[in-house]
């Protein structure tokens, strides 16, 4: 394989570095530094892993669109927009053609249109949350969107119209995971059949069935998430799921470690694998699509770390480390075409 894009945006450099990720070595080079200013953070993928998107939530507060080269990863400026808030999440829809957005501080989903070039304009559409709206997704049928809201310790389920990219309550609108949720971030099965929530107050993981025909949510299981001994108070970031939907990571920035669960194919439920440090105060981390590796950035740090996976265990292997830039908290990867191995130093 010819290795992997790195993309990792900054809250206090306000840039955005891309880097190769060569699986043979599980060594990262610098290849791209693109300035923007202010605090660069939320980043999300177009559907075909050929747009980026990244959103600032200084101002001015913007969605940022970028050409990703399939071969070299190297990122190509294409438009901006305004955003009508700080953003704190922002994903597209299914297609590509929409993106959705939440603001923690303006209780608030946006959508808005992504053009045929692949460019995010302004958000057409505002829907008021209750407190703290954190991260939204479509759901794999692009029917149905769900939205966590930290403050009001739900999830808001929501119908999507793909065509017109609006959004409505679904019935009903929300649903409590566990009695004092904190739902942060999010991510569904590979076949939709179930949703992962971390909570970030608690650090707990609720795992939750989706039916995907009414688009609405039931618990199954509520794990926690902290590793032993563990007396702070709990901050957890991020979690991602192996793309063959094996494993599940989770981070926490207080005790700096990620967390690792098995997934049972039958159920959706989670048993602990282990925890393992990383750098400090991982706010974001991500998985290459091979599912060999993850790689995680420490804001405190200001460096990223790569884990390999082990295949049979999940087990996590500190494999080296590299600096970035300040306070790194978003992480997205993209595999690169065999023409780029040809001129890879």
């Amino acid at each position: 394989m010819a290795g992997f894009a790195v993309y990792v945006s900054h809250a206090r450099s306000g840039d955005i570095r891309v880097l190769r990720l060569d699986p043979r070595t599980a060594t990262l080079a610098p290849l791209q530094q693109v300035d923007l200013g202010g605090e660069v953070m939320p980043m999300a993928l177009g559907p075909d892993r050929r747009r980026l998107y990244a959103a600032r939530r200084s101002e001015p507060r913007e969605v940022l669109s970028f050409a990703i080269d399939p071969e070299s990863g190297r990122l190509q400026a294409l438009g901006s927009a305004a955003l009508p808030h700080s953003m704190a999440f922002i994903a597209t829809d299914r297609s590509g053609r929409h993106l959705l957005s939440a603001s923690y501080g303006g209780d608030l989903l946006a959508a808005g249109p992504i053009d045929a070039d692949g460019v995010a304009g302004a958000a057409r559409q505002l829907l008021p949350t209750g407190r703290h709206a954190h991260a939204i997704r479509a759901d794999p049928s692009n029917r149905f969107v769900l939205a966590s809201t930290l403050g009001a310790g739900v999830m808001q389920q929501l119908r999507f119209d793909a065509a017109s990219g609006t959004l409505s309550p679904n019935t009903p609108p929300t649903m409590q995971p566990h009695s004092g949720a904190s739902p942060r971030h999010f991510v569904f099965a590979p076949d939709g059949r179930f949703v992962y929530l971390l909570n970030e107050l608690d650090a707990a993981i609720d795992v939750l069935a989706f039916d995907g025909a009414r688009g609405t949510l039931a618990p199954l299981q509520t794990i926690g998430s902290l590793p032993p001994g563990f007396t702070d108070a709990p901050w957890a970031a991020d979690l991602h799921l192996t793309p063959d939907g094996r494993f599940l990571y989770s981070s926490e920035r207080r005790s700096d470690t990620l967390a690792a669960f098995r997934v049972d194919p039958a159920d959706g439920r989670l048993t602990l694998v282990g925890h393992f440090p990383t750098e400090a105060q991982p706010r974001g981390f991500g998985i290459t699509p091979d599912g060999r590796f993850l790689v995680a950035a420490g804001q405190r740090s200001d460096a990223l770390c790569v884990h390999a996976i082990d295949p049979d265990s999940g087990a996590l292997h500190e494999r080296g480390r590299c600096a970035v830039g300040e306070g790194p908290n978003w992480i997205e990867i993209v595999p690169l075409s065999s023409a780029a191995a040809d001129g890879a130093g």
